[in-house]
């Protein structure tokens, strides 16, 4: 019950940070997050260190098998452990709020891209 708790103010505070810092800063706040939950010494998030850090994040009520429900969900790879892709990945995936603005912000990603590209050959 606590995860569902915790998601549901996950899900309300991701698309206000999203808002109010734009797309490149919020991607540059999850990479944050990313460091904070991740075992240093191996560059990823494991369950050891998702369980030791997630008091950090306000997530220290969550059981076991939500910490590896989490790890399972967001694990497209396999190796039981998140890279920084596949966080970021999952954080946009447990906000479904933020994942129907996700278009408008890839569209300001996108042309922000091309503001700063130079097109004269």
């Amino acid at each position: 019950m606590a995860a569902n708790t915790e998601n549901n103010n996950f899900q309300d505070f991701l698309p206000l940070m999203a808002e109010k810092l734009g797309g490149d800063a919020l991607i540059g706040e999850l990479c944050k997050g990313f460091q904070l939950l991740m075992d240093s010494n191996k560059g990823v998030i494991t369950f050891e260190s998702l369980k030791k850090n997630s008091s950090l994040l306000g997530l220290q009520d969550l059981s076991d098998d939500d910490l590896w429900s989490m790890l399972k969900e967001g694990d497209f790879d396999g190796d039981g452990a998140l890279n920084q892709m596949e966080f970021c990945v999952l954080m946009f995936r447990l906000s479904p709020e933020l994942m129907g603005e996700a278009q408008f912000l890839l569209e300001e990603a996108l042309e922000q891209e091309f503001k700063d590209c130079d097109f004269s050959l």
